[in-house]
This record gives structure tokens, sequence and C-alpha cells, in this order.
């Protein structure tokens, strides 16, 4: 060749080819490089923003009012942790949320409210605070309140990874609700007993069939455990929420779990290679991330990237913590890449 190497560079560039060699340290880090950065979000200062979009903006207008939590590593994927995503959604009484579906895995955790319901593949599934409601991908869902008083919620989706993956789809209802076709709560009743399932079920999936996994259920393991059992060092009394066809997490992409940190607990340093996004549903503490104090409420949401060494602590003396979690984990499994160190 004839050309210089600096020339030999740009004409590589301009036919979209690079070379490895002036790449190879970032394309392998010695460790992961962290786009999320741990961070929080207090419930008390965008409730008033919830309401006040609830009452300028119609659901109509908006056909979901949802304020997305937005990791500030991650604005182009509107993510809040790697492949995961948290919204607060707000629908008030007499609203009906529009019918759609979308190839991304979504949950509801019932943050406050009463009287609401979402209907899932035509079954409807009542809300309560503490509730777990399930909508795997390409199911239809919609929302409707007949209640008193505003509703709301904290959505979980995994859109950051299936865009990421260019395999989205969606699609709305031909109708703004669609038709019940199964008595009410339902799944929830044939599968919530946990060891007993309907044998006359013959499909099988990688996601739960549990629509609703109840709060009124959670309290009663926590009872039943009281304090009998030693719990992990790190994450206290921490129950997962389980497919009850294969004993694994409620979906393949992502593991939701609920943990109690008694009065006092101080949970030992850990790092893993999990995405967590952390929401206080009574109680607070302090969880540091990466030596950043995160000092979190009731109702708080925070994020735990992944990689990032944490630890949990409970410094009152007579209140119980509980946080509520999901993260990527069953991904990270999946493709081999799950690793931890206790510190």
């Amino acid at each position: 060749m004839t050309v210089t190497t600096d020339e030999a560079y740009e004409q590589l560039a301009a036919q979209s080819v690079g070379t490895l060699w002036r790449h190879l340290g970032d394309l392998f880090p010695a460790e992961p490089t962290k786009r999320a950065v741990p961070f929080h979000w207090a419930y008390r200062a965008l409730r008033p923003y919830m309401l006040h979009f609830a009452d300028a903006l119609s659901i109509e207008e908006a056909q979901r009012r949802v304020l997305m939590l937005i990791n500030p590593g991650l604005q182009q994927e509107s993510a809040t942790v790697t492949g995961l995503y948290a919204g607060i959604q707000i629908i008030l009484p007499g609203e009906q949320a529009q019918a759609h579906r979308h190839s991304a895995n979504a949950f509801r955790f019932i943050i406050e409210g009463s009287g609401a319901y979402t209907t899932v593949s035509g079954e409807r599934v009542h809300m309560h605070p503490g509730d777990l409601l399930l909508t795997p991908g390409w199911h239809w869902h919609d929302h409707y309140h007949e209640g008193e008083g505003p509703m709301m919620w904290l959505d979980g989706l995994d859109f950051p990874l299936v865009n990421s993956l260019d395999t989205q789809f969606f699609e709305l209802h031909s109708e703004t609700a669609q038709k019940v076709s199964v008595p009410d709560g339902l799944s929830s009743a044939q599968f919530i007993h946990g060891r007993l399932n309907p044998a006359w079920i013959g499909e099988r999936s990688a996601n739960s069939p549990i629509g609703n996994y109840p709060w009124a259920e959670t309290k009663r393991a926590f009872d039943a455990i009281a304090d009998n059992a030693d719990g992990s060092d790190v994450d206290g009394m921490v129950l997962e929420y389980t497919n009850p066809w294969t004993g694994g997490p409620v979906m393949p992409t992502v593991s939701c779990r609920i943990q109690r940190l008694v009065p006092g607990f101080r949970g030992a340093a850990r790092r893993h290679t999990a995405g967590t996004i952390l929401h206080a549903v009574r109680g607070e503490g302090t969880t540091i991330v990466d030596g950043q104090e995160i000092t979190w409420g009731e109702k708080d949401i925070f994020v735990v990237p992944s990689w990032a060494t944490y630890e949990h602590v409970n410094s009152s003396k007579s209140e119980d913590a509980v946080l509520f979690s999901y993260s990527n984990e069953p991904v990270v499994r999946a493709l081999g890449l799950y690793r931890e160190e206790l510190l």
C-alpha cells in the first residue's frame, strides 16, 4: 500500500471498519464499566407532581400517566438500571386506561389506594397496597378504578433489554377495555397455595401463571418466620416471588424479592453482576452503594447498579424496614455471567 498509517486508519473508518488493537482496553475492561449510577427518588417529592398531572392531563390524552425514573447514566435508553425500567403510575376514580399489549414483560407493585383493578388476558386482578401483579409480555392488559381517591403503583418493565435486542412490538386493543372471560383473581386462587398446583393445566410458561401475589400472603409468610430464622447476612430475611411451574423467577428476565430488615440490622457488604431496583415498602434506612449513602424512607425507590458494592442498614431500634426489589439476575445467570463477592 502507498498510504500512510494515518491514512489507512481514516480509509478504514470511512468503510465502518475499526482496528481491535486500538480499542482492546475499552472492549475488554478488567471489571464491568458501570453506566448506571446509584440514585434515589423520594416518593414524597414526586407525589405532588403525580397529582398535578392527574388533574392537568386526562387519561385519554396520556393513555398512561407515568413518571419515568431514569438513571442519569442511562438516559438514552430511558432505563432505571441496565435492562430494567421503573415508573410511578397514577389512575383516578372512574378512569379506564386503554387496553394494549407489548413484547416487554411488566409488573405492578401497588403503592397506595384501593378500588382499582387490572385486567390481564381476560382476568380482573384487584389491587391492594403491597400486592405484586404480573403482566407477562404480549398479554392484553388495561386498568380501571372504581374506588375513591388516587391509585398509584410502581411499574416495572424489561423494555430497555427488549429494545436493545430490537425485538419490541406494541399493539392497541380494538376496544378500550377487554372483555372479562374468567372469574376475578382465578390465577392467584389456583396457584397461590405454593406446593399444590392445578395438574389439569397443561400449558406451562417461563412466566409465572399467578396474576397477583397479594400482600396478605407475603405478610403471612413473614409472620410465620417471625424471628426464628437467621436470614441472610447481606439482605436479612429475604423471600423470592417464584413461578410455581419452575420454582424460579416470576419472569425469565426479572427476579422479584422482598426482604425484612429487623431493627438494628446492618448487612454485610456484597457486590454482584445483577442490576437492582429497590422500593421501600415500609420503614426507613440507609443503603451504602459504592461508598455513597442513600437514605431512604417509606415508598422511596433507589438503585444498586451491577457490580456496585452495597450494604443495607436499619438503624431503628424498634421498627422493621421492608424492601421490595427486582433485578435482571435471571438474564445474567442464563448467559453464565452472574458473579458475586462478599466484601
